[in-house]
Order: structure tokens, then C-alpha cells, then sequence
């Protein structure tokens, strides 16, 4: 029920504030480890809710700072890798929950699992537990969401209005009734259900909702818990709006700043009532793309419609079997990881195709922050490279007396370029003539300075006439023979 208050809470309230127009805000996979550890740290929930509330005021804080702009260095190879790896993990998660072996909760995204099995042995397990009729629903919704992609029947307007994943729900809802009443053998048991809270009434409804312990303030780890929810879900959330900028048909660009601040308004909010830290979700989101969603109005209305059929119609959203869910987010999943997006990726050459991969892996075989931080150490290492190889131009030619070696430095030569420089001047020979030429460099860092420094003296013993244009104190300076 925590999860739906947070669903609720980013449809209506994060879907309003955010600058997004297509970004959906929910209770975020990644953190499900994080919040299981602190209510056990904490002692209760209630004190928990807490920490929840000041994460959220953290994130209002730092939007204020405007520290979305930390967003802006995340490289786009990796961005696509981890749309492309949370689509694969779409699909192997939700393959056993089509074949109709629930074990695992929805949601995992974690490739070792709470349970002690992995993303791959749960696949092993389901082989050997299949649920006819959960097949059978999974393939019917599989169908149903292949046909209304078709661009024929997207020009009538019923497939234009009515959503395809709301059909292939209706039709797992039914197909299951009539298992149970005429063929028990492939009807689906409560737990290959969605499973909600039904209250009896106004009261008991009210009743699933639980308020912070404000005695828990005093807690110091309260704070650290407040610390880790408001960081890890700063970064998902800067992640995934720059992931889901991409998937957005219109490219329009989010304001990352105003994105902290509406998270953040959002789980205090949450916490307040009882609900679990959000983030800004892209499954969520690309869902919500794939179904036209063209503003924002589309998040707040889900919200709203999440609160009216919690309220009203449980006991009808407990009869939607999971096999139906798994043929949805099959699809979605289908979609973030199509083989072209590899082809493309590949096509732009090894140092985005690399990172990229690697950043697919990673997510795969960890989890979305371990694998995105093992993505970006190797993007770092190929923009060390090539501006390694671009620091400066180098151009050498034999005049009969020796080499005459022309030094251009670049536009901007930071303590990055040290090293190369550093090399290529420990190579030129003896007896050279040798031009290090400054006056397109806007920037020149002091450490790029000291290796310059230091070949005037190795100039003086290798015989080699160095001269120095418009860097720092040497404007036009000459030494050696």
C-alpha cells in the first residue's frame, strides 16, 4: 500500500511540479534494498518515514543549489546503455511471470535476488514450473499489443484512443474467470494475482495510511538514512529524466533543477502519509510514451485514476493476473533494447559502442547504480584517450640538419594533457629545432606549464634550439643553438 501512496503521490503531485512532460514518478527498484535496510536499522516504519521526509527536503535544498546540472556529464553512450539493459531486464524478469512462475516479486531489477537466485536461474526455475494458463494469457496480450502497434490499425480511431495494454489487462481478467469456471486446470490462484489491501470501508481505508514518528528526529541515523534515499535517488532521477528526454518523440529538454525540487516536494509529501521514497522511473515513463503521451497531463491523470480504483474497484485489480502484466512489460521492454539501437551504437565507432556494452553488463549482472557507475569509468577512459590524442598538433620535418618539429596546443590544455605532452617532447631527438606554439590556447594549465618549464633544460643538453610562442611568461622566447 506504500508503494501505491508514492504512485499516487508522483502521478498527482511530482506529475504537476516536474518540468517534464512525459516523466512518470513512482517507488523506484533501486531503492528497495536501501529502504529495507533502514526500517531494520531504524527499528520501525514509522521512524523510517522520517528519514523519508528530510531525504525529500535534501533534494528540495539541493534543486535549489541547482545541482541538476550534475545530469549534464552523464555521456550519452552510457544513457543509452542503460535504457538498452533495463529493457533486457524487462524482458528476463518478466519471461517467468508469463510462464506463470511468480517467485520473485515484481519490480527486481537486481540481478541477485532477494530470494538467493538470480536473474538467469529464475529463468532455469520457471522451465520447470509453467502455468498453462498463464501462458495462454501472456501470448493472447503478447498478440493483442503486436496488433495495435500496427500502423494500419492506428489510423482507426478506437486504436487511437483505447490503450492496447488496457485490452490485453481486460482480456486476461476474463480469459481467467472462464478457466475457473470451465477449465479449473488452467485457472490462475490468487498468487499469480495482483495483490492490493481491500478496506470495508472509508475508515479502514484511511486506516492503511500511517504518519511519521516524529520522536525519531532525534535519531542521528535518521539523518544518514535521510542522506543515502535523498543521493541515490537524486542520481536515478537525473538518470532517468535525461534518459526519458530521449525517448520523448518531441526531444523537448527537462529543467533538472525544477525535476529536484518537484521529487522533492513529492516524498516529503510522501513520507508524510505513509509512502515509500520515489524517483522519476523510466519504465514508468516509456510506457507512458509508448501510449502518446504528448504532456504531463497524462502522469497527474494516471495518479488520480491509481487513487480512484484503489479506492473503489481493489477487488477488480485483484484479478488481473501477472501473466498479463508480463506481456505489457515485455513489450516495453522490447522497445528500450531493439536490436537497431545496438546497430546504431556500434555504427558510431568503439568509443561509444564500447562504453555502451559495457554499461548493459554491468546493470545486468549488478544493479542500475553499480552498472552506470562501472559505464562511466570506462566512457572516462575514452575521453581521457582521445583528448590525450588531441591535446595538441604535431607536425615534424627533416630539413637535412636535423628534425624542425612544429607544436600547436589546443584551444584548452588542462593538467589532462600532461601526459601526453609530457611524452612527446621526451621523444623529440637531439640536435632539432623545435616550435611550441601557444596563441590559439585560450587556457593553458599550470602543470602543462611545469613540463614546458622543465624541457627548457633538457633543450639545453640535447642540443636542441627550442622556441616558445605566446605561453604564459615566455610571449616570444628562444634558447639553445
Amino acid at each position: 500500500f506504500s508503494g501505491l501512496i508514492t504512485g499516487i503521490v508522483g502521478g498527482i503531485v511530482v506529475g504537476a511540479l516536474s518540468g517534464s512532460n512525459v516523466s512518470v514518478s513512482g517507488p523506484a527498484a533501486g531503492l528497495t534494498v536501501i529502504v529495507l535496510a533502514a526500517i531494520e536499522s531504524l527499528g520501525s516504519f514509522q521512524a523510517f518515514l522520517v528519514a523519508v521526509v528530510l531525504a525529500g527536503a535534501i533534494q528540495l535544498l539541493l534543486g535549489f543549489l541547482k545541482a541538476g546540472i550534475v545530469s549534464h556529464y552523464f555521456p550519452s553512450s552510457v544513457i543509452k546503455g542503460m535504457l538498452a539493459a533495463i529493457g533486457l531486464i524487462l524482458i528476463l524478469k518478466q519471461i517467468p511471470h508469463a510462464l506463470g512462475y511468480d517467485a520473485d516479486y515484481e519490480g527486481d531489477d537486481a540481478f541477485m535476488q532477494a530470494d538467493g537466485e538470480n536473474t538467469f536461474s529464475e529463468l532455469i526455475n520457471a522451465m520447470g514450473a509453467l502455468q498453462p494458463g498463464a501462458i495462454i494469457i501472456s501470448l493472447l496480450g503478447l498478440a493483442v499489443l503486436i496488433l495495435w502497434d500496427r500502423p494500419k490499425l492506428k489510423k482507426i480511431t478506437f486504436f487511437r484512443i483505447v490503450p492496447g495494454g488496457l485490452v490485453a489487462v481486460v482480456i486476461g481478467i476474463v480469459l481467467n474467470q472462464l478457466f475457473a469456471a470451465a477449465a479449473p486446470n488452467l485457472a490462475l490462484a490468487q498468487d499469480h494475482m495482483v495483490s492490493l489491501p481491500v478496506a470495508s470501508g472509508f475508515s479502514e481505508f484511511l486506516g492503511l495510511f500511517t504518519t511519521p514518528d516524529l520522536s525519531a528526529i532525534t535519531n542521528p541515523q535518521v539523518y544518514v538514512v535521510a542522506l543515502t534515499i535523498a543521493i541515490v535517488a537524486s542520481i536515478e532521477t537525473l538518470l532517468c529524466i535525461e534518459a526519458t528526454d530521449k525517448l520523448d518523440p518531441q526531444k523537448r529538454i527537462t529543467s533538472t533543477n525544477r525535476e529536484l525540487k518537484a521529487q522533492g516536494v513529492g516524498n516529503i509529501l510522501s513520507g508524510l502519509i505513509g509512502g515509500l521514497p520515489m524517483t522519476s522511473v523510466i519504465v514508468r515513463s516509456s510506457a507512458n510514451i509508448d501510449s502518446g503521451s504528448k504532456t504531463k497531463l497524462s502522469a497527474i491523470i494516471h495518479g488520480v485514476l491509481l487513487f480512484i480504483t484503489v479506492i473503489f474497484i481493489p477487488n477488480i485489480l485483484n484479478m488481473i493476473p501477472l501473466a498479463s502484466l508480463a506481456a505489457i512489460l515485455l513489450v516495453v521492454g522490447y522497445k528500450l533494447a531493439r536490436i537497431s539501437l545496438f546497430k546504431n551504437m556500434y555504427a558510431l565507432g568503439w568509443d561509444q559502442f564500447v562504453p555502451f556494452v559495457i554499461t548493459v553488463l554491468a546493470i545486468l549482472f549488478t544493479d542500475l547504480l553499480r552498472g552506470i557507475g562501472i559505464g562511466m569509468v570506462f566512457s572516462i577512459f575514452y575521453i581521457l584517450r582521445n583528448n590525450y590524442r588531441t591535446a595538441f598538433h604535431y607536425n615534424s620535418e627533416d630539413n637535412g640538419q636535423g628534425k624542425k618539429i612544429n607544436i600547436r596546443l589546443s584551444e584548452e590544455m588542462t593538467f589532462l594533457n600532461k601526459g601526453s605532452m609530457l611524452l612527446t617532447l621526451r621523444n623529440i631527438p637531439e640536435d632539432s629545432e623545435v616550435l611550441i606554439d601557444g596563441t590559439n590556447s585560450k587556457n593553458i594549465d599550470h602543470d602543462v606549464k611545469e613540463v614546458i618549464q622543465n624541457f627548457l633544460e633538457t633543450a639545453k643538453h640535447k642540443n636542441i634550439k627550442l622556441t616558445i610562442k605566446n605561453i604564459g611568461q615566455w610571449k616570444n622566447h628562444t634558447t639553445g643553438l
